[in-house]
């Protein structure tokens, strides 16, 4: 139905281009319409050749997780196993499988693919099938939650794979021709065409730094990992998702762009780990109400709301209340696209910011730096006999709020959750800010060491998650 709709567009548009020509005798107007193609190659376009380049670099990935999983948070109690047996809530082990697709982007073997194709927190098993039937075993060397990227290394082979180049998908138009490859619902390899329905798209964002090249192409599950090539037969995107109420394509599917993919995949290739710039700064995107208060005429652009002392954009220059309009003279929506732009751009370089002041317009350079790194005294392993054991705990400081996406500059947050711990089967998370133990405030690591260190009747832990703080009381 829906291919018949878009056909019926088609047509009633060329009715209107014909319906606004001069007027032609009926004889001349029918010769035209009967007029056969010039040349042979003019009946016999097809998107073959581009596939026939990409193709055999999309690759299938199969994973495989055991995990362990613990039934009861009262497995160790005593009077529990005393009437319900030894083989009470003791860990139980469950094999997990799923499949996306992946793309290999230089011919020694390494795939780029997403992280949640990956994704697993036991111990997990990657096989890459590539579209010839040869298969190989994987390990994931480089992955990042929050852009929802991984990169892998194929084991074996002769160094001679095929892979597809980058290209820029900062050149890309709405309205540009895409292929989307991969395997969607796991029934082999598929290609599937489309244009570009929309760029810089963030309101599907999970992080920060995430905006989306949007395409009507379709892309259904298995197409997770999978290539977005223009028609140079170049990768402009990594296909991370769909929206969609029943599950399959409905036309609106996002990619990752490839300028973004680059990043994380030649870091993973020279054994680097990408760090995200920090700027010392809290953007929000444009409101009408912002807009209105600045006296400015377009919704658009990233407010600046708060700058950390000594930080890089107060020292910079960058005020309060600045609006960031441009980044590197290119135009940005909100304030994901200006973080996305300098995660491009790396560290060590030179961001150029146009801002809007009082009405007036600044350029800023700010240079790219990372986040100070938690010291030995920032972070504590909390053991023993309590709720938190297996938690590993740290100082919010700006590289820690960075990397969990929390907005407080001060206490104490779960960075780690050990697998099988305590902490995990009470349902811990990283993330989650220790507000107080056994009615005690948690300011700092040494509190919360100290916190645990004494024995409670009740263990009282209060937490907060995202903007919800909850209660949970434990028997000691």
């Amino acid at each position: 139905m829906m291919k018949k709709r878009v056909v019926m567009i088609g047509l009633a548009a060329v009715a209107g281009v014909f319906a606004l020509a001069p007027k032609t005798p009926p004889s001349t107007a029918l010769a035209q319409e009967k007029v056969a193609p010039p040349s042979r190659e003019a009946i016999q376009f097809s998107y073959a050749p581009i596939v026939r380049k990409a193709a055999p670099a999309v690759v299938n990935v199969y994973v495989r997780t055991h995990v362990q999983t613990i039934a009861s948070p009262f497995a160790n109690d005593p009077w529990f196993r005393r009437f319900f047996g030894d083989a009470f809530g003791q860990p139980t082990e469950r094999v997990m499988s799923s499949l996306g697709s992946g793309v290999i982007v230089n011919p020694d073997g390494l795939v780029v693919t997403n992280n949640h194709v990956v994704r697993g927190r036991g111990e997990t098993e990657i096989r890459v099938a590539l579209s010839d039937r040869r298969e190989y075993d994987a390990k994931v060397i480089s992955k990042d939650e929050k852009a929802d990227i991984a990169v892998l290394k194929i084991e074996g082979g002769d160094g001679k794979f095929p892979f597809l180049q980058f290209d820029d998908s900062d050149r890309l138009d709405v309205g540009d021709l895409v292929l989307a490859i991969g395997n969607p619902f796991g029934v082999g390899q598929t290609v599937t065409s489309g244009i570009v329905s929309a760029l810089s798209r963030s309101e599907m964002a999970a992080s920060d730094s995430q905006v989306f090249i949007q395409t009507d192409a379709a892309i259904n599950p298995g197409n997770s990992g999978g290539a977005l090539v223009d028609m140079n037969g170049r990768l402009v995107g990594i296909n991370t998702m769909i929206y969609s109420q029943s599950g399959g394509s409905v036309g609106i599917g996002f990619a990752i762009p490839s300028n973004l993919v680059r990043v994380y995949a030649e870091s993973a290739a020279n054994g680097r780990k990408v760090e995200r710039p920090w700027i010392g700064a809290k953007l929000e995107a444009m409101s009408h109400d912002f807009a209105e208060g600045l006296g400015l005429n377009r919704v658009a652009g990233a407010v600046v709301t708060r700058l950390y002392n000594k930080g890089p954009a107060a020292d910079a220059g960058l005020r309060e209340g600045d609006v960031i309009t441009n980044v590197d003279g290119v135009e940005v929506a909100d304030a994901r696209a200006v973080y996305y732009r300098l995660a491009t751009k790396g560290i060590g370089q030179t961001a150029h910011l146009s801002v809007i002041r009082k009405n007036q317009p600044v350029d800023i350079p700010l240079p790219l730096v990372v986040a100070p790194k938690p010291e030995k005294d920032d972070a504590r392993n909390l053991s023993g006999n309590n709720p938190l054991d297996g938690a590993r705990v740290s100082n919010i400081l700006p590289s820690v709020a960075d990397e969990l996406s929390i907005d407080e500059t001060e206490g104490v947050v779960i960075t780690s959750v050990r697998n099988g711990s305590v902490a995990q089967s009470l349902g811990f998370q990283p993330g989650d800010i220790i507000v107080s133990i056994g009615g005690k405030k948690i300011a700092n690591v040494i509190d919360a060491e100290h916190a645990v260190a004494e024995r409670q009747r009740m263990w009282q832990v209060a937490v907060k998650r995202g903007n919800r703080t909850m209660q949970l009381q434990v028997p000691g």
